[in-house]
């Protein structure tokens, strides 16, 4: 057996997709201590090892609480400013124009204040740029004319950070701005009343994996507060702010962000929430979606959150935080429909895009280093960002693409786990390399001048010290352990589903099945395999599915495989239909035996 056999999982070195599997790790010491305290199966104490938590954290885990864990506003810089300066706004029945990004977190940041505006008696508007005409975050020209319209205040929220001129230009006409972010900042700050970011470069650090909406929602926590304090509610109801985790929720998973610390107790909340359906455009867009069923992580992220970031990708920016803030069923209806058919739009522009890049990078002269980038002219800017990520899906290795129109091109990147691409864009721009450029860890957008792309391409393989070596970067599949069929129980299911939420910092467990048998593979919708797999022992079955078959191979090999014997690798849910609740193993990769 070889070295890489040895530090293989089953000593799968190259599944049926190409990727070698990978043991998590975990003390196994900790692992059992763990699994006695909380009475659960070992293999749970140890998924929980191999994330990390700790005997004292077990229980607030399992069990996360907003009391125990919400911070306190006023321990981030600049946040009694930006409180008092909003809480006076409402005194004085001045409009708060709330300018926000087009992606899912900043139509929830918008939506939350507008919402949260209306409760307390004030009034607000909100303005998202249109990605196309106005580019990312503020602008001079829209912040002069909300200020013509009436507006006494501008909150921007998921941007801001870097909008150093036109904050400035804002100043200049005596334009109050409070900026609330979590971009990664720099040295110097935005001229605006009050700059609130978990990401300042002078914060304390211990809350930098917040989105945007969380920090809004903090900021709603803090003016609440405040106003509860000079006697604003006498004479009115106080609103309950946990109504609205539910945007918290979907605004702090389709950014991608550490579901840890605070922000897992404010997705488990926010899910509890959504599943009421109190707020009309989310149950709208889930009925325009076809989801009924429970509302949970993948919903938000998979479901629910493209079709709110549609509108700005290839529709119109704002219908997001329109439907979002709505409480007429009959708009929110005709809304999602909107959002539902530029999200069917958004996928066909995606695939003509991703199709041509993958073609440009497979078919370049040289290999491909440590990053991946591909640029082109008449590309749709509002697709990028997702054609990066399925690049880096594919290729395991940061992405970028770029789309040019005239002499500038709109650029996007995601990035792998332990690589901060934002703040190398950040240095690139800063190097006189870029036009513009923001972003945090794990996604970055930025706007390059033709003919820069190249001088871009080597800045950040140096900057972020990529490895060369193609083959160093063979896609991995990590296992937290081995089930059997007999195991793989709806008791097993739902002790798996309490370690949730899942998401980056706390991805979902996945288990490996040995020497199964393909009992059935099924063809569904010419998409997808419904599998039964059979213990090698006989008896125990397991129903099993592959979403996207097609996909990189696995698709055929496990058809051709009907009958024999595999390993199998994929996530056990508990898969509620109709009533009825049962264990499924959701497939993510198969191997020879």
């Amino acid at each position: 057996m070889s070295v890489v056999e040895l530090d293989s999982f089953l000593g799968v070195s190259r599944s049926f997709s190409g990727k070698r599997w990978r043991p998590r790790g975990g003390d196994d010491r900790a692992a059992l201590a763990l699994s006695q305290r909380l009475g659960v199966a070992e293999i749970v104490g140890r998924v929980m090892a191999s994330r990390g938590v700790s005997l004292e954290q077990a229980e607030s885990f399992l069990a996360p609480t907003l009391r125990e864990m919400l911070p306190d506003p006023a321990s981030f810089k600049d946040m009694d400013n930006a409180v008092q300066r909003f809480a006076r706004a409402v005194e004085r029945g001045e409009t708060i124009a709330i300018l926000g990004d087009y992606d899912v977190d900043g139509a929830t940041s918008a939506a939350l204040l507008r919402r949260f505006v209306a409760a307390i008696g004030g009034t607000s508007t909100i303005y998202i740029p249109d990605r196309k005409r106005e580019g990312y975050g503020p602008n001079e020209a829209a912040l002069l004319k909300l200020k013509e319209q009436g507006a006494g205040l501008v909150v921007t929220v998921d941007c801001g950070i870097t909008a150093h001129a036109p904050l400035a230009a804002a100043a200049r006409a005596g334009i109050d701005v409070i900026v609330i972010d979590h971009h990664v900042g720099e040295p110097k700050l935005p001229d605006a009343v009050a700059v609130v970011n978990p990401n300042r470069l002078d914060e304390s650090g211990d809350h930098t994996m917040l989105a945007a909406v969380g920090v809004a929602f903090l900021l709603a926590v803090g003016v609440n507060r405040a106003l509860r304090e000079r006697g604003w509610y006498a004479a009115r109801p106080e609103p309950n702010l946990f109504d609205w985790l539910d945007l918290v929720a979907l605004g702090t998973i389709c950014d991608v962000v550490p579901l840890t610390g605070v922000n897992r107790a404010l997705v488990t909340q926010g899910l509890k929430v959504m599943r009421r359906r109190g707020n009309v455009g989310l149950a709208a867009l889930a009925d325009v979606a076809g989801v009924d069923e429970r509302l949970d992580v993948y919903h938000a992220g998979f479901v629910l959150g493209p079709r709110v970031n549609a509108g700005g990708r290839v529709g119109e920016s704002e219908l997001g935080a329109r439907l979002l803030s709505c409480d007429d069923p009959l708009e929110a209806r005709a809304l999602a429909q909107r959002l539902d058919a530029f999200n069917r739009e958004r996928r066909d522009i995606e695939a003509a895009v991703l199709a041509e890049a993958i073609a440009m990078i497979d078919g370049l002269a040289t290999p491909h280093g440590g990053i991946v980038l591909a640029a082109k002219d008449g590309w749709h800017a509002g697709v990028i960002g997702i054609v990066a990520g399925r690049l880096r899906e594919r290729y395991n290795r940061p992405a970028c693409v770029v789309a040019f129109e005239g002499d500038v091109g709109k650029g996007s990147g995601r990035s792998t786990p332990g690589v901060a691409l934002g703040p190398a864009i950040i240095a690139a721009r800063q190097a006189g390399l870029l036009l513009s450029g923001g972003g945090h860890a794990m996604a970055a957008g930025f706007t390059v001048a033709r003919g820069g792309v190249d001088a871009l391409r080597d800045f950040l393989e140096a900057h972020l010290q990529l490895p060369q070596d193609g083959a160093a970067l063979q896609p991995e599949l990590g296992i937290d352990g081995i089930l059997s069929p007999m195991a793989a129980t709806i008791q097993m299911a739902e002790t798996v589903e309490r370690l949730g939420p899942f998401g980056t910092g706390n991805s979902e467990p996945r288990f490996a099945l040995p020497c199964v048998r393909l009992l059935h593979v099924e063809p569904v919708r010419d998409q997808h395999l419904r599998l039964v797999l059979g213990d090698p022992a006989g008896g125990a079955r397991t129903k099993a599915m592959l979403f996207r078959a097609e996909e990189n191979g696995l698709g055929a090999a496990l058809m051709a495989a009907r009958g024999g014997t595999v390993h199998v690798a994929g996530k056990l849910r508990v898969n509620r239909w109709q009533g009825r609740e049962e264990p499924q193993l959701l497939v993510d990769d198969a191997a020879a035996v």
